[in-house]
């Protein structure tokens, strides 16, 4: 490769210190020559900052005060040059040889904007782990919803977790900034859903990095997950609806969805005065609205119900 294109990782951290050092050096051992790491450390309180420190001019610190994941992908984007652009949390950790088979697989596809690649599962000691199902992503192909964004379609499930997530420059800053802030909870969802409107991608079925189930991040798979799941649902609609207003049709769907499970979580009171929800109601949701979603909005509402009781 004669001219290599830059690929940059940013590394998003809180309060990971004991995982941190793996993480970082996973994308400092890349087979890959041309790459820069970025570690953003959201304001941690433990000893995540005199292990940044270590690495002195090997890697690329950015040390904010705490404001959440989004503001961390800001602040990292925001200092990156690379061309390619490959996510990683700080509890996770990539394959050695991860880069260098992104950098081709884009370079065979060069009009995908992003890839999203498969993910396999780690303990807290980071020893595999089986989950009971097969791969989130079953070949890889060339996707482009654009338009069935436009008319509505749901998506389909297999979008993987934040470490599976790379970008071309030239999609990602379509996308960031964005919406930030520790109560917004959106994060990576808003970045996939955006992206599947501005281009066309890929999805690898490869197992190019690690994702570490510990403590802190268990209830992803648990039976809590739902209510979680519904308010991420419901603020990622209205910060896509706002940003993307082309793609009504499909925020629309996942409001309703959204928000009828939180019906049946929370009740009506809780859930019309959650703020999110409040405003997508208020800006974007019209009778007409209610009645063209009111059974999406039923089911939602009526399975949780029974879910809880």
């Amino acid at each position: 490769m004669n001219n290599p294109v830059l690929v940059s990782i940013l590394i998003n951290n809180y309060n990971y210190g004991r995982f941190l050092r793996r993480a970082i050096d996973s994308a400092l051992a890349q087979t890959y020559p041309c790459i820069e790491v970025i570690v953003v450390d959201d304001g941690s309180t433990d000893n995540s900052r005199d292990i940044i420190a270590g690495y002195g001019n090997r890697i690329i610190p950015i040390l904010k005060e705490n404001a959440g994941q989004a503001s961390a992908f800001n602040a990292g984007f925001g200092v990156s040059q690379g061309e390619i652009i490959c996510f990683l949390d700080s509890d996770d950790f990539f394959n050695p040889e991860k880069v260098t088979k992104i950098v081709d697989i884009f370079d065979q596809n060069p009009y995908a904007g992003w890839l999203f690649h498969d993910l396999y599962h780690v303990n807290e000691e980071g020893q595999p782990i089986p989950l009971p199902w097969g791969k989130s992503v079953p070949e890889t192909e060339l996707v482009d919803v654009r338009q069935d964004l436009v008319w509505g379609k749901v998506l389909r499930p297999g979008r993987p977790a934040t470490s599976g997530l790379c970008f071309k420059r030239s999609t990602l800053t379509k996308i960031l900034p964005m919406p930030e802030g520790p109560s917004v909870s959106i994060s990576d969802e808003f970045i996939k859903v955006a992206a599947h409107y501005l281009a066309p991608g890929l999805y690898c079925p490869e197992y190019l990095a690690a994702q570490r189930l510990h403590q802190s991040n268990i209830y992803t798979f648990s039976e809590h997950m739902g209510s979680l799941r519904s308010v991420i649902g419901v603020k990622t609609a209205y910060y896509l609806r706002e940003r993307f207003p082309e793609i009504a049709a499909y925020t629309d769907k996942v409001f309703a969805s959204s928000f009828g499970t939180l019906l049946g979580q929370w009740g009506l009171k809780r859930a019309i005065n959650f703020h999110e929800a409040r405003q997508y109601v208020k800006r974007h949701f019209p009778i007409h609205a209610w009645f063209l979603y009111a059974p999406r909005i039923a089911f939602n509402y009526i399975k949780r119900f029974i879910k809880k009781s």
